[in-house]
Parts: C-alpha cells; sequence; structure tokens
C-alpha cells in the first residue's frame, strides 16, 4: 500500500511534469533573459541565507549543548518554533516588524530565512557537537593550542559532516522557499517557486510551469546528490559521549560572550513572533481586540475573506491529513521495519517528497488529478492527500526508529507462551507504536496547519485555508486587512506552537514505554 501510494501520488504526478515540460514550448520559456534572472536570484539568495544562517547559528548550536545555561531546554525550544511555523506566518512577523522599505526586497527575505532556518543548524550541528568527547579539546588546550587553534584543529574536523548536512538542508528550504518570498518579495525578487505559481496561475502557462519545475527538480537532484557525497567524503570516526557528560559550566570571559551571544540571538528570534501578536491587538493606535473579533465575523460581501470558514477548512484537512498521514506512514514504517528485500529502496523512495518542494507537489497534482482516469478535481481529499504526501515521510522518520530498537526476543517469548500472530504484534510492536504515531501524527498536523505551496494551486476558491485567507487578506489595502491578517497569522502561530509542544511532551512517553 505505501508502494502504491507513493507511486500514485508522487510518481505520476512527476511524470505528468516531466511530459508537459520537455516540449517546444517548455523550452521556449527556458530561454528567456527573464527566466535565467530568476534562476540566478533564486540561487545566490539561497547561497546568501544559508552562509548567514550557519554563521549565527553555530554560536547558538555552542552555547545551547556545549554549556549548562539557564533554562536551556526553553531557550531551545524557542528556537526551534519559528522552523515548524507556516511560512506565511514567519513572512507576515516580518512584514509588521520591519520597516516599510524593507518589506519588497531581498534583505527582509534573507532575514526571515534566517530565522526560518535557525534551528536546522542549531539542532543537527549542536546534536552532534554534545556528543564530542571534551577530551580531545583539553588535550590540544595542554598542549598548549590557543581556543581558535583547538577550535580549528579538533573541533571543526570533527563538526564538519554536521555543518554540511546542516547547509544543505538550509539550502534545500531557502531554494524552495514561497510563503515568505510571496509575502516579503516584490517584482525584483521571484524565485522559481514563486514563478510557476505565477504562471499556473496567472499566465494559466502550463508547459511553462512545467519547465521550470521540471528544472527546479534536476537542480534540487543534484544537490542532494552531491551533498551525499560530500557527507560521506567528510565523516571521521570518533568517540561520542552522552550529552550529560558534556555540558560545561559558564566560566572564563569567552564562554560568557559566548552565552551572551546566544542570549542576544534568542531574544531577537522572539522578537518578531511578539511583533506579529502585537500588531494583532493594535488598532488605530491603541490597543484593542477589533481585529479578533473581526476573525469570526460574518463577511458581509462576497468578497470578504471569512476567516471563520477558512479555520474550519483547515481543521478539516487536518483531520483527513492525520488520518491518511498516520495509516499510510504506520504501513510503511511497518514494511520497512520487517522486510527483508527491498527495505531501502521504499525507504528512500518515502524521502523523495521532502526533497521535492511543495510547489513542485501541487502543480503535480493540478496537473495529474485534473483529468481521467483519476479525476480529484471536486474531492475534498486532494488537498489532504497534497498534505500527506508531505507528512508521511516525518510520520516514517518517527516510527522506524521504534519498531528497529524493539528486542525481537520479546515476540519469541510471547509466541512461545501461546500467543496469535496478532496477539503478538499487537502485544509487543502495537504498544510501541502507540507513542510512536501520536509523535507522527503531530507532526502532521503541524505540516498540514502550515502547508500553503501547494494547497495555493488546489484549494478551493469558496473555501480557503487559513495560510490561504491570510495572504488574501495581505493582498488588500487598508488597516482592516492588514490587523485581520495579523490576528489570523498570531492564530496560527498559537495553534501551532501548541502542536509542536504537544508532540515533544509525547516524545519522550514513546520512548519510555520501552
Amino acid at each position: 500500500m505505501p508502494a502504491a501510494f507513493l507511486a500514485v501520488f508522487f510518481a505520476w504526478p512527476v511524470v505528468d511534469i516531466l511530459r508537459r515540460g520537455l516540449t517546444a514550448a517548455g523550452f521556449s520559456v527556458l530561454a528567456l533573459p527573464s527566466t535565467r534572472r530568476i534562476l540566478w536570484f533564486t540561487l545566490w539568495q539561497a547561497v546568501v541565507s544559508t552562509v548567514l544562517t550557519v554563521a549565527l547559528g553555530m554560536p547558538l548550536a555552542a552555547a545551547l549543548h556545549r554549556y549548562a545555561v539557564p533554562a536551556r531546554r526553553a531557550a531551545l525550544l524557542l528556537v526551534t518554533i519559528p522552523f515548524v511555523l507556516p511560512t506565511v506566518v514567519v513572512g507576515e512577523a516580518f512584514r509588521v516588524l520591519l520597516p516599510p522599505s524593507w518589506v519588497g526586497g531581498v534583505r527582509a527575505i534573507l532575514l526571515a530565512h534566517v530565522f526560518f532556518n535557525l534551528a536546522i543548524v542549531v539542532r543537527v550541528v549542536g546534536g552532534l557537537w554534545a556528543q564530542l568527547d571534551p577530551r580531545y579539546e583539553q588535550a590540544a588546550r595542554t598542549l598548549g593550542a590557543s581556543p581558535a587553534r583547538v577550535f580549528a584543529s579538533v573541533t571543526w574536523p570533527l563538526l564538519r559532516p554536521a555543518v554540511a548536512a546542516a547547509a544543505i538542508l538550509v539550502f534545500l528550504f531557502t531554494f524552495t522557499s514561497f510563503g515568505v518570498v510571496l509575502v516579503l518579495g516584490g517584482p525584483g525578487t521571484v524565485t522559481l517557486e514563486v514563478e510557476v505559481y505565477r504562471r499556473t496561475a496567472e499566465l494559466l502557462d502550463l508547459p511553462g510551469a512545467a519547465a521550470l519545475a521540471l528544472v527546479q527538480l534536476v537542480l534540487l537532484a543534484g544537490v542532494l546528490v552531491v551533498s551525499a557525497r560530500l557527507q560521506a567524503r567528510l565523516a571521521v570516526r570518533q568517540r561520542t559521549r552522552s550529552p550529560s557528560d558534556v555540558l560545561a559550566p559558564v566560566c572564563g570571559r569567552g564562554a560568557r560572550l559566548l552565552v551572551a551571544v546566544a542570549g542576544v540571538e534568542v531574544a531577537l528570534v522572539v522578537l518578531p513572533l511578539l511583533a506579529l501578536a502585537r500588531s494583532s491587538v493594535r488598532v488605530g493606535g491603541h490597543w484593542g481586540l477589533d481585529w479578533w473579533r473581526q476573525l469570526f465575523r460574518a463577511p458581509v460581501t462576497t468578497r470578504d475573506v471569512d476567516v471563520g470558514a477558512a479555520l474550519r477548512v483547515s481543521a478539516g484537512y487536518l483531520v483527513a491529513t492525520v488520518v491518511i498521514a498516520v495509516v499510510v506512514g504506520g504501513l510503511a514504517a511497518c514494511a520497512v521495519a520487517y522486510a527483508r528485500r527491498f527495505a531501502s529502496w521504499l525507504d528512500a523512495g518515502l524521502m523523495l517528497p521532502l526533497g521535492t518542494s511543495a510547489v513542485t507537489v501541487g502543480f503535480g497534482f493540478l496537473l495529474a488529478f485534473s483529468r481521467a482516469p483519476l479525476d480529484l478535481r471536486d474531492s475534498v481529499l486532494l488537498v489532504p492527500l497534497a498534505h500527506a504526501l508531505i507528512a508521511i515521510p516525518l510520520v516514517v522518520r518517527a516510527v522506524l526508529p521504534v519498531l528497529r530498537s524493539l528486542d525481537t526476543r520479546l515476540r519469541d517469548v510471547a509466541a512461545t507462551l501461546g500467543a496469535s500472530p496478532w496477539r503478538v504484534w499487537w502485544t509487543v510492536d502495537g504498544r510501541a507504536l502507540a507513542g510512536a504515531l501520536a509523535v507522527g501524527a503531530g507532526f502532521a498536523a503541524a505540516v498540514s496547519l502550515g502547508e500553503f505551496g501547494a494547497t495555493a494551486f488546489l484549494y478551493r476558491a469558496a473555501s480557503p485555508t487559513l495560510p490561504v485567507a491570510v495572504v488574501r487578506l495581505l493582498s488588500r489595502p487598508g488597516e482592516s486587512n492588514a490587523g485581520t491578517a495579523a490576528a489570523a497569522a498570531t492564530l496560527l502561530m498559537v495553534v501551532t506552537a501548541a502542536v509542536v509542544l504537544a508532540t515533544d511532551r509525547w516524545r519522550p512517553s514513546a520512548s519510555g514505554g520501552l
């Protein structure tokens, strides 16, 4: 079933994009000077965003994973929340925080990308940094090396695989950025994602959009191949320690300076979120809840955006997405964990949607499922299926390690005591799966709440999701529309953060019961 789901809802749309893009009309779009400018801007803004994110994330990763700073877990959670926020919320947060002259330019986009992806560097690099054996550095200092020499000669070579992995992930997310660029960008800051959407929704140029999506797929595949080889070459065998054994007290001028820098960066992460919440309660220069009341006010005309209805639509899509992702993802994890053959192929295939942009997924759905033999244009499942395709890899990653960590002798003991195969599976594997699937369901819910790239192609005009409603409000002039958009984005931020917090609380219980 997971293989069939992947074939129908991923391989088929990608093949349809190939069929539409490999035409004379598609190639003519690639020859346009505007296409070359868009490709160049997409590339260099992703590179600059990656460099800035890594440069700012390294000190924060060191402070939060090497030193026993006060409220360390709270700071890690605060840094992680922006990464799981909907891109529309991030764009709106910076829209209300930055000077108006910055909105529409590349500076706002770069800042939002750093804010959004900082957690990747902190988690990926810090996760390895927290396990490095401190005796390597202690031996170098004993031999007279300065702190800078210790980092360059000892720490950096050990960290390079994690830094490369984090940089590749940041590059992928910034190269395929859509919601942030759509909200904060202008005519001169168009990326490939935005151009694919514009050619589909505004120009109705499907061959041109397919050709651009095909170029993006090829580039992303090349980046993934190069990154895999790079990380294999940089890998270093080393002895690791438990993170609890590595944390050092904050002492010395360098350590205090590092912790101070980390504190400033955490404050900067929180600032856009506070600015967004503040703008939702500022009405005409004074405090008020007018915009929040307007969220659930019935629309007066057909042109008004019904935010309450959009919230209900998002909730319905969330439930359907969670059901589909948990069922297919759970079965996929079981298939990979139990299979004796082709398990690695299925595991790799399930990860492919993560390496494909959401805009490409939505555009592929639009092409593949708008005609026979599988016409889903009128189906309420079209959007949840796209959301589930993106969420299933996260469910698999949450469940698979749990299944692989189970002691197979428990199954043998249960079978020896006379339990049927189904009873064995339910008693041993089922109990472990419950907690892991709860974590996966939380990931799927967060994805569905904030997904915008694929939804922008697939939603019905009369029933937009909450992120789409926010973008609609932002596209209209007037303080009322801006205030209501800020309130809707704040609501989306709070709900998504609550889902992440609940998922974080489920995770220990999932592993603790094994």
